[in-house]
């Protein structure tokens, strides 16, 4: 999430809200399910934090490499790492100009980032640029909701969210989006998560590869 300005709020008080926001019962548990499909060379997006290192599969993992633009947030990541059995780095860095050669990673991993990306479009461009052919990209996400009338109060809402959640968005489409810049999605699930205002509970997770 991109929570890099330069405020105290910016650099004090919104990673901890995100690592508390973002670590929900509910959020974990849906984690828990996509992360561990992750195989081989990965890159994780908004890896900032360390939540998703639990939930790797050590068996199938060659190497996590993250990356994150908040300072804090990276080195949350790394002291998180130190419990960890998964091998990872992270760079600090943004989704729309990554600092990796094309083709090097054979999963691409992203959660509850494209809502905060400057460009969502432009990041998902990236991810199709440095994912292996024959590549996975595993994504679990909250955004746009399909009702009209939970739409309507997003739309409303969405400014003033954006300014207290980090530049998060409430209003962006998520498989349509990453269909939207060439990949073809499978296993793609749709829900308003429990206990949660619909405004913001609407996710979406699947996995998607380059459309040849």
């Amino acid at each position: 999430m991109d929570i890099s300005q330069p405020s105290f709020w910016g650099r004090h008080i919104m990673p901890r809200l995100i690592c508390y926001a973002c670590g929900q019962p509910q959020i974990m548990k849906r984690r828990a399910q996509i992360v561990p499909k992750a195989s081989g060379k990965i890159l994780e997006l908004g890896a900032g934090g360390g939540i998703n290192l639990q939930f790797y599969d050590p068996q199938k993992v060659d190497h996590v490499t993250g990356i994150d633009p908040s300072t804090e947030l990276i080195n949350r990541a790394r002291q998180t790492a130190t419990r960890s059995q998964t091998p990872f780095d992270i760079v600090g860095g943004v989704a729309e100009d990554m600092p990796f050669e094309e083709d090097s990673f054979d999963t691409v991993l992203i959660t509850f980032t494209l809502c905060t990306v400057t460009n969502q479009a432009q990041s998902l461009r990236e991810v199709r640029r440095v994912l292996k052919p024959g590549g996975k990209l595993l994504y679990l996400e909250h955004g746009r909701a399909p009702d009209d009338a939970v739409h309507i109060w997003q739309q409303r809402v969405e400014p003033m969210w954006k300014r207290m959640a980090g530049g998060c968005h409430l209003t962006r489409g998520i498989s349509s989006a990453i269909e939207n810049a060439g990949f073809s999605t499978t296993a793609t699930t749709g829900e308003y998560m429990p206990k949660t205002p619909r405004i913001l509970g609407w996710i979406e997770s699947g996995e998607a590869s380059i459309v040849q």
